[in-house]
């Protein structure tokens, strides 16, 4: 990696910071706080520096990001920095030891919710943008930095929206800006989630009447759920390190002590992998529905209602935008593994779009503490290295096509 671009990175570290501090003091919970005001002020930050952008909305007009672009002087791949600027909710806020809006900066940390995921990248994205804004004769194809909202609830909604949008590139590839230096995150398992309604006669709690209520059947489901057979981990070199996994994740039936409830749901939530995918997964729900039924029959059979589908990806080494972030990192010493993380992110997504669908890398960045839990951090001292990583892997990218 050329000196230069070290240099320039240790001097834009600064106003990395301080605009990245300004999103924290905005909240920006998903599904809690109105996003306007911290998009707000990354509008503010690109259109004083005359940086090409637009907002995106989803279906129902609600706004869900902005799109920043820089086309190069020549036609070429576009490829796309993508970091959420909405966050998880603050949990108990009695348990942190300072605001989860603070904000500063204490002993080299960055402290407050989203200083980790992802606030931080996205102030250092638009600044690698106004960077390659100066010198778009040199670029060929384009850089799409997305600034997206509605991720933490799950709906991915401005990443969504920048893939229906009709008037932006396609990407070949995106780097999302999740935190964590020691590896450079190319795949995930994917996920199969659906609702589990089971169902039994409602009745007086009281009654001289014998009846299995709802959460008795939801109880026993669970332990059937819990004991399915699912494949164990992949033989050496099978290709994907991660092995399916299956969860119960919520319950809900019944209220007060006297009635007993004619239903019950569950949430059921499936990590696959490329040898286990979506339709393996509802087969085994399924099976566990049907046992239930045929041991504890019901006034309905049990309603399985699938929610969500994402394929599972991994990208090899030396594939595309993986190769460009790991030679970056490389070039400045910095040594970081290639990996399959087990969470689902917007890699999945991506990997399930259109044809082909679009390769990720779903995390390279600064060293953190707290994320989506109590005193969220994100520590400063390797900033620069992560700046000038990715910004020499977008170099890399837009050097040739």
């Amino acid at each position: 990696m050329r000196n230069d671009l070290v240099v320039q990175a240790a001097q834009r570290s600064q106003s990395v910071i301080t605009l990245a501090q300004e999103l924290i003091r905005h909240p920006s919970r998903g599904g809690i706080d109105d996003y306007s005001p911290v998009l707000a002020v990354l509008e503010k930050w690109l259109s004083e520096r005359g940086l090409p952008h637009r907002r995106l909305q989803n279906e129902q007009g609600q706004l869900v990001g902005l799109l920043v672009e820089i086309a190069g002087a020549r036609p070429g791949s576009w490829w796309t920095l993508d970091a959420c600027v909405d966050t998880a909710s603050f949990g108990d806020e009695s348990a942190w030891t300072f605001s989860p809006t603070a904000g500063d900066v204490v002993d080299g940390w960055l402290r407050g919710r989203g200083a980790a995921d992802s606030k931080l990248a996205a102030a250092a994205f638009v600044h690698i943008a106004a960077d390659l804004q100066a010198r778009t004769d040199t670029l060929i194809g384009g850089l799409a930095v997305l600034l997206d909202v509605d991720e933490h609830t799950g709906t991915f909604g401005g990443a969504r929206a920048y893939l229906a949008d009709p008037d932006a590139v396609r990407p070949a590839g995106v780097l999302i800006g999740y935190p964590g230096m020691e590896d450079v995150v190319v795949g995930g398992r994917g996920l199969w989630r659906a609702t589990v309604t089971v169902y039994a006669p409602s009745g007086h709690s009281g009654s001289s009447r014998t009846v299995l209520g709802a959460v008795s059947r939801a109880a026993r489901l669970v332990q059937l759920l819990d004991s399915a057979d699912l494949p164990g981990l992949p033989q050496q070199g099978a290709g994907f390190p991660l092995a399916p996994k299956l969860s119960v994740t919520a319950i809900h039936g019944g209220q007060g002590f006297s009635v007993s409830p004619d239903r019950c749901e569950l949430n059921v939530d499936v990590r696959t992998t490329p040898a286990f995918d979506g339709k393996d997964a509802a087969t085994v729900v399924r099976k566990a529905v049907d046992e239930l039924d045929a041991e504890l029959p019901g006034p309905l059979p049990t309603r399985v209602e699938e929610i969500a589908c994402w394929p599972p990806f991994r990208l090899k080494e030396h594939e595309q935008p993986a190769a460009a972030l790991l030679d970056a990192a490389a070039s400045i010493g910095i040594s970081v593994r290639a990996k399959t993380a087990g969470p689902s992110n917007i890699g999945n997504l991506l990997a399930g779009a259109g044809p082909g669908g679009i390769p990720a890398t779903a995390g390279f960045g600064v060293p953190y503490t707290g994320l989506h839990g109590t005193d969220e951090r994100a520590h400063l001292a390797e900033l620069p290295q992560v700046y000038a990583v990715y910004h020499q892997a977008v170099l890399s990218l837009l050097s040739a096509d």
